[in-house]
């Protein structure tokens, strides 16, 4: 039993990882730059001025400076209608220095996300969520054009810190459109074999306790317990929760949806909150983006 309390998953550093990825891109864009006098260019749109989306898409915008991809802001106010919003995604479709295009969620309530998403032309939606990007995710033999950020982030984590998906039982915590779901389908892709653990599951604890490996989205802070984890098993966990914590001078720290410090104990490898699933998000957009104009560039 001494070994048990001694026992100290590996952890999973996604801020190095996504530091490794951002300078192959850079690499990458020079070459694009050097042999065809082109860079990628990415469109962030940002509707109103929401406090969480303004820090996020600063971030993204930052990025693509570092690496030397063309930023172009489309910053619009709250009270934008819908038409002048999709007039402007399609005016971003028809420009052939875009690659991407990128619509911050969440919009005001006034605009149809579904509507304004499904408007982004199907080689430029970087973010994965086009509705035949999605659909070609579910099918068999059918590769989408973009995979979505975050999921292919927790899938690329996996796979560069040498973790076997194929054959492996996996268990996702969460049915969201951004996460939960996009990435059960490609952990399919990967053949694992997937269940998913939601709101209305019965018993999720038996169920996670039987996965080599866990992807937790759920947004529930602390949820998943150490005793609740295989010995052993991959954790990655996408949850960004605020809890309050005085001794902090913002008041709050933010927390996974696993209790890290218990799955510490028992995982075999485990991502950190902040500095784990975060980075590699904003990663896999810019390696999107890449990717994109690569198609456009090369054809």
């Amino acid at each position: 039993m001494e070994m048990q309390s001694e026992h100290k998953a590996a952890i999973i550093d996604g801020k190095a990882i996504a530091q490794t990825i951002r300078s192959e891109i850079a690499d990458e864009v020079r070459n694009l730059s050097q042999k065809y006098g082109k860079v990628p260019g990415l469109a962030v749109i940002i509707v109103g001025n929401r406090r969480d989306s303004q820090s996020y898409v600063n971030m993204k915008r930052k990025a693509c400076a570092e690496v030397g991809i063309k930023s172009f802001d489309i910053d619009l106010p709250e009270q934008v209608s819908q038409d002048d919003l999709i007039n402007k995604v399609h005016e971003l479709n028809a420009n052939p220095d875009v690659h991407g295009i990128l619509v911050q969620l969440p919009l005001p309530k006034h605009i149809n996300e579904e509507k304004v998403l499904s408007e982004i032309s199907i080689e430029k939606d970087v973010d994965g969520f086009h509705p035949l990007n999605i659909g070609k995710l579910a099918m068999k033999g059918r590769e989408p054009l973009f995979q979505p950020c975050t999921p292919k982030g927790c899938l690329e984590l996996l796979s560069r810190s040498g973790v076997i998906v194929k054959g492996k039982k996996a268990v996702v915590v969460g049915r969201s459109n951004i996460v939960g779901l996009p990435v059960s389908l490609l952990l399919l892709k990967e053949d694992a074999t997937v269940t998913i653990v939601h709101s209305r599951t019965s018993d999720p604890e038996s169920i996670i306790r039987d996965a080599d490996i866990v992807i937790a989205a759920a947004g529930q802070a602390n949820m998943i317990k150490g005793d609740w984890i295989k010995p052993g098993a991959a954790v990655i966990d996408v949850g960004t929760n605020a809890v309050d914590d005085s001794s902090k001078k913002s008041g709050y720290r933010l927390v996974g949806d696993v209790h890290f410090n218990e799955a510490c104990k028992v995982a075999g490898w485990i991502t950190p909150v902040p500095g784990g699933v975060g980075p590699m998000t904003v990663a896999m957009l810019l390696k999107n983006t890449l990717d994109g104009a690569k198609r456009a560039i090369q054809q």
